[in-house]
């Protein structure tokens, strides 16, 4: 999805819960701005694009990070046709696993490199934030301090993006996409392959070429029949997401109060002090917070689902399945410091919990239920578990029973 991270177990992130982490970052951004402010006099001379974010220096920050690894041509049309056949084996095998039809075969797989994937993404994050960028109308009365504001945190929050984008961008390895919060109603999301990551993986852990693909098109294939087989969960998803960007909305318009508005974040983080959560969580309203953890709880099944699929499918398909996934459990312990670091500054830590969290309730319930329990997370909103019930799949499963 276009949202994907993080540095998940996987590395392949969903987008919509990767740009909303990054939404939150923003305020946490704008407040670093707030600090800033008073010593920039010089810079509200200086002209910028209107809108709370520069998304021209936002995508030369992350494509300065990127350069080299270019896809030729012919490289891409084989890659396309190449990843396209996978995605066709992937799909029977999906079905018959999850009892489960694809609606749609559309032409969806596409071979990247890392430009292509921070043009693709970029296009996601600029449809997110277009609701926050509404606030930031430039206005020719506008003060000294509005003006002042506006600038500092427009450099803050557009390199801030371009950062995370180039971060990312040097690691998924497959993504799908399935536009959220667009005006046109999408029926088929696309498939998106980062060779040059891929090949860099590859090499690294010494993995056989055609396995590796393969499990990694079971993965993404199997996002493609959560989102199109149950179209109420693109729906819900869209609702989650309306409804986190509202309140991201009200935080914007604090903010833009200046230290009176920083106040309000201070005394949320005071009054969550000691409770369990991320560090974004202290700064968000209770409301806000019980959305976020939905589409948390949301994003757990979404995630543990599609692990659970290629591992229960991969091990008797893929005659190097043990080797590929004992290789990415090495790799994951052996994060270097910093890269833990940006993972807990970020949100991303968040996510890689997420896949095992989910994978483990996925896991746990086939036990209890077998596979038609694992397919009742698909009936209705109603039947996605809380965060509670995904720490505990017991509670789920007597819930869904009763």
């Amino acid at each position: 999805m276009t949202l994907s991270t993080n540095i998940p177990r996987y590395g392949r992130p969903t987008q919509v819960q990767d740009r909303t982490k990054l939404a939150v970052g923003t305020i946490a951004g704008a407040a670093l701005g707030a600090w800033l402010g008073h010593r920039l006099h010089g810079f509200v001379q200086t002209e910028r694009p209107a809108g709370m974010i520069d998304w021209d220096r936002a995508r030369t920050t992350a494509l300065t990070m990127n350069r080299g690894h270019a896809l030729t041509a012919a490289e891409r049309d084989h890659l396309n046709r190449y990843y396209g056949t996978l995605v066709t084996r992937c799909v029977p095998i999906v079905a018959d696993y999850t009892r489960t039809d694809l609606p749609t075969q559309a032409e969806r797989t596409y071979a990247f490199d890392r430009v292509d994937w921070i043009n693709a993404n970029l296009e996601g994050f600029q449809r997110m934030f277009a609701p926050l960028e509404q606030l930031d109308q430039q206005r020719p009365n506008s003060s000294f301090a509005s003006r002042l504001w506006g600038g500092v945190n427009q450099t803050v929050l557009s390199y801030e993006i371009g950062l995370l984008l180039g971060y990312l961008a040097r690691r998924v390895l497959g993504q799908y996409d399935l536009a959220l919060l667009g005006r046109e109603p999408v029926s088929a999301g696309k498939l998106y392959y980062v060779e040059p990551n891929i090949r860099s993986i590859e090499h690294s852990l010494r993995l056989p070429k055609d396995d590796f693909r393969m499990w990694l098109a079971l993965h993404e294939t199997t996002h493609a029949f959560e989102f199109e087989a149950y179209p109420w969960v693109r729906v819900y998803f869209n609702d989650l997401l309306s409804r986190y960007m509202e309140f991201m909305k009200e935080d914007a318009e604090q903010l833009k109060q200046g230290m009176r508005g920083l106040k309000v974040f201070v005394d949320r983080a005071r009054r969550r002090q000691g409770e369990p959560g991320s560090w974004m969580e202290t700064l968000m309203s209770p409301d806000q917070r019980a959305v976020f953890l939905d589409m948390q709880a949301l994003m757990c099944v979404v995630e543990g689902y599609s692990n659970h699929v290629m591992n229960a499918v991969g091990r008797n398909l893929l005659q190097n399945y043990e080797l590929i996934s004992r290789k990415f459990e090495e790799r994951q312990r052996q994060r270097t410091a910093a890269e833990q670091l940006f993972a807990r500054l970020t949100g991303l830590d968040v996510k890689m919990e997420q896949y095992r969290a989910g994978e483990r309730f996925i896991d746990e319930i086939v036990r209890l239920g077998g596979r038609d329990a694992m397919q009742r997370v698909w009936e209705s909103p109603a039947s996605v578990p809380t965060m509670d019930e995904i720490r505990d799949p017991s509670i789920w499963v007597a819930r869904i029973q009763g």
